[in-house]
């Protein structure tokens, strides 16, 4: 059986809210579980109205009551509102509404049955009691939350409202107040509800009212800061207005109605320019002002201005630290060149390194690297520049020195010139779009001085890692950060490097290639490449690795790949033409092998000695010896002839020809001056020398020659035509000689061993103080040749040349 005290209810859900007791709320009657439950509290009332004596009207009887329950996600809560129908009607749209008023907190219990389609509860009223008199901190909370109360509604202007909350005296009345609180969420109402301990209640109630006003307090701080900036910016706005107004009202009364449109004022302050670079730029902004439209010096400001805003004052591209990524990209670009490629894997590790540890930059420097790639041409120099750039994630760009002689063109011109410019930096930096792009100073070797001044003195600057931080061009006039830009400068002749720029630069030498590397290029890199350039495909040309390497070592002798790459895309196009043609055997696909190419692109043009008939050598006279060169096409073979005047022409002394420089012409004198005093203990017949004159040539003697490196050459080749005796043909040799015979060390070791093995050589020999320079020679050419170090001439002629015959003297005469 129902306890006494229990009650009968019609459920009215209220989905994700709540009523707490005390408010009186409108209910849309639209909805069906709401209206089909103020329904059956009607009926209810209806029913027991018309057994109760006495009463005449439904309207004078008790009025109807519903539970007011919160639905959360679907799931009705334990404690609901008892609350009364106070009326029902039309809202002011004309929609149906109830408006109810919570009574008191009930616990709901079991379902049970009632009239109407309304579900039905049986609740139990939920008793709760404070103490009379408050208790001090009760006391203390409820003076606490009416304050905070009237400070919210005072915010609001909701004035009527502060005397009702100021007169409630019951906490638990109190508590409940909150609910009308429209910043209040469902769930936090419903807190409130199922609080059933007055005082606890009225201190959640208080802490959500206070992290109300905090919250407020803080938009309110940020309102008022949104505000005052906006109407900071709407000043400046205005006041800008005004001033163009002006401006324009000026430029029509001085016959100019279009110069508002070059508004660089503005263009520099919108401009994201360094402080020292935007005080410069408003400076000349402010002469341009001032200056009067007939004045040529408005034109120049303008030029200037527009070079400074162009150029990328605070872009910069991020450095791709993947170091075994960047390493695959220069591998697949370039085929060796290993010094190159570790250089710049180290400074990008050595960058990934103190960017990790966020050491930042080197007092005040971010330290670009400075390279010079150095080495004959077509080695790929000036591509790698294209491969550091994609390996490291940055723009690349080209600057080309070659027969550039103008130092302007490097530092820029004065801006008091017709026609100023900035220099070539300056514009590679516009160029790159980027402060830290790859810079490539091609031909740096190349660079040229006259009565315009010294552009190689120019680069000292820019190429400083001490300096370049404020590198400043003559017709910039303001400081330009270079530190973190990489500078790659290629060169042929290292010696034509003034020794000053060249200190400032880390020398990477790149000293060509082997005929198996050539085979590797042309293979992986230079067919592909002339295939797509012939409209060819892989499928339907291929070219033997026997073709490429009788085309690398018989065809084309060089220490580079663009002869090669040359022989390659003639032999595409003959096969092209003859397939167009309909020639026979011209069918695709084709493979095209070694015995091909004499009918393809000719005859070889570059035949080893060795490999010619005995007669047909150069060495098959006495007095002709090889000597090992380097040019700037790279290392190469060089024959030195020598030769005996007739007695009875009378003529003496020494002649020289080949275009002989002074170094080379002393050595010639060395190695005379050597055999006469040791004639006797070489077994040579060096009295001759003074009834005889000696005639020496170097061929080609278009080409001009100089250095000591072929001292040793002289001397043998002198001692073969004094002792008859002929210098083998597979001997080739370098290195200075001295007086006393003593063999000195030269430069050039790897590019020369390399021009050694194209030429067929197969014994070199080398100063004995060079021998730490084979380390840098390729394995497999070491393999080919015989490298004898030496340290006497006694040595080299001993091993050059070839036994003593038995001298007669229609052989001296001859």
């Amino acid at each position: 059986m129902a306890n006494a005290s229990s009650l009968t209810l019609p459920v009215l859900p209220l989905d994700d809210e709540a009523v707490l007791p005390g408010m009186v709320v409108p209910l849309d009657l639209s909805d069906p579980d709401v209206r089909s439950a103020v329904e059956a509290a009607q009926a209810a009332v209806r029913d027991s109205g018309a057994h109760a004596p006495g009463i005449r009207t439904v309207a004078s009887a008790r009025k109807a009551r519903v539970l007011l329950v919160p639905r959360i996600d679907g799931s009705y809560g334990a404690i609901g509102t008892l609350a009364t129908v106070e009326q029902v009607g039309r809202l002011a749209d004309g929609d149906p509404a109830a408006l109810v008023r919570g009574v008191r907190r009930v616990r709901i219990g079991a379902g049970t049955t009632g009239p109407g389609a309304a579900l039905w509860v049986e609740a139990e009223p939920i008793e709760s009691s404070v103490p009379d008199p408050l208790p001090g901190a009760v006391a203390e909370l409820v003076r606490d939350y009416k304050a905070l109360t009237t400070t919210w509604l005072q915010k609001r202007g909701a004035w009527q409202i502060v005397d009702r909350v100021a007169a409630i005296e019951d906490v638990s009345d109190l508590a409940d107040n909150i609910g009308y609180a429209p910043f209040l969420t469902g769930a936090e109402k419903v807190q409130v509800l199922e609080e059933l301990d007055p005082v606890a209640r009225l201190k959640l109630s208080l802490q959500l009212l206070r992290d109300h006003l905090a919250e407020a307090d803080v938009a309110e701080t940020i309102r008022k800061d949104v505000q005052e900036g906006m109407e900071k910016q709407q000043k400046e706005f205005l006041l800008r207005r005004q001033l163009e107004a002006v401006r324009k009202e000026l430029s029509d009364l001085n016959g100019d109605p279009d110069s508002e449109e070059e508004d660089y004022r503005a263009r520099v302050e919108a401009a994201d320019l360094p402080e020292k670079v935007r005080e410069a730029a408003l400076k000349e902004v402010d002469k341009l002002e001032r200056s009067s439209d007939a004045s040529p010096e408005g034109s120049w400001i303008r030029t200037w201005l527009d070079t400074v805003l162009e150029l990328p004052w605070n872009e910069r591209s991020e450095d791709e630290y993947d170091i075994a990524g960047a390493r695959a990209v220069l591998d697949a670009d370039h085929f060796g060149l290993d010094d190159v490629k570790d250089r710049i894997v180290e400074y990008l590790a050595v960058r990934k390194r103190r960017a990790d540890k966020g050491l930042g930059q080197v007092g005040g420097r971010r330290g670009g690297a400075v390279l010079a790639l150095v080495g004959p041409p077509g080695v790929g120099k000036t591509s790698l520049g294209e491969s550091v750039a994609r390996a490291m994630g940055r723009s690349f760009v080209r600057v080309a020195l070659g027969g550039v002689r103008d130092e302007a063109e490097i530092r820029g011109h004065r801006r008091t010139y017709v026609g100023a410019l900035p220099g070539r930096i300056v514009r590679a930096i516009k160029e790159a779009g980027s402060m830290n792009p790859v810079v490539l100073l091609d031909e740096i070797d190349k660079v040229g001085s006259d009565y315009r001044g010294d552009p190689a003195a120019a680069l000292l600057e820019v190429l400083d890692p001490a300096q370049n931080h404020t590198f400043r061009d003559h017709y910039l006039e303001v400081e330009l950060d270079l530190s973190d830009v990489v500078f790659l400068a290629t060169a042929n002749v290292l010696e034509a490097i003034p020794e000053a720029l060249l200190d400032r630069m880390e020398l990477v030498r790149l000293d060509g290639y082997t005929e198996d590397e050539k085979v590797v290029i042309a293979r992986d890199h230079l067919l592909p490449r002339q295939l797509e350039r012939a409209g060819l495909g892989a499928d339907e040309v291929v070219v033997a690795e026997d073709a490429l390497r009788s085309l690398a070592g018989e065809y084309t002798r060089e220490a580079g790949v663009r002869s090669l790459e040359r022989a390659v895309a003639r032999i595409l196009r003959k096969v092209a033409a003859q397939q167009e043609l309909g020639a026979e055997g011209a069918e695709l696909p084709r493979t095209v092998t070694a015995g091909d190419l004499r009918g393809l692109i000719g005859r070889p043009h570059h035949t080893p000695e060795a490999a010619q008939e005995p007669g047909e050598r150069r060495t098959s006279v006495p007095g002709v010896a090889t000597g090992l060169a380097v040019t700037g096409a790279g290392g190469d073979v060089l024959y030195i002839e020598a030769s005996l005047a007739d007695p009875e022409t009378g003529s003496t002394g020494l002649t020289l020809t080949g275009q002989l420089g002074d170094v080379m012409k002393e050595s010639v004198q060395i190695a005379l001056s050597f055999l006469r005093s040791h004639g006797a203990e070489l077994e040579l017949p060096v009295t001759t020398l003074r009834e005889r004159g000696v005639h020496v040539h170097v061929p080609a003697g278009a080409v001009p020659k100089d250095g000591p490196s072929a001292g040793v050459t002289m001397t043998t080749a002198l001692a073969s035509l004094l002792s008859g005796r002929k210098v083998r043909t597979e001997v080739a040799m370098t290195g200075e000689v001295s007086l006393t015979g003593r063999v000195l060390p030269i430069g050039g070791v790897k590019q020369k061993l390399l021009a050694a093995d194209r030429a067929g050589i197969t014994t070199v020999l080398i100063p004995s103080r060079n021998e730490a320079d084979l380390d840098d020679v390729p394995a497999e050419v070491l393999e080919r040749l015989t490298v004898h170090p030496v340290s006497d001439v006694r040595q080299v002629l001993e091993l050059a040349l070839e036994p003593a015959v038995t001298l007669t003297k229609s052989v001296l005469a001859a």
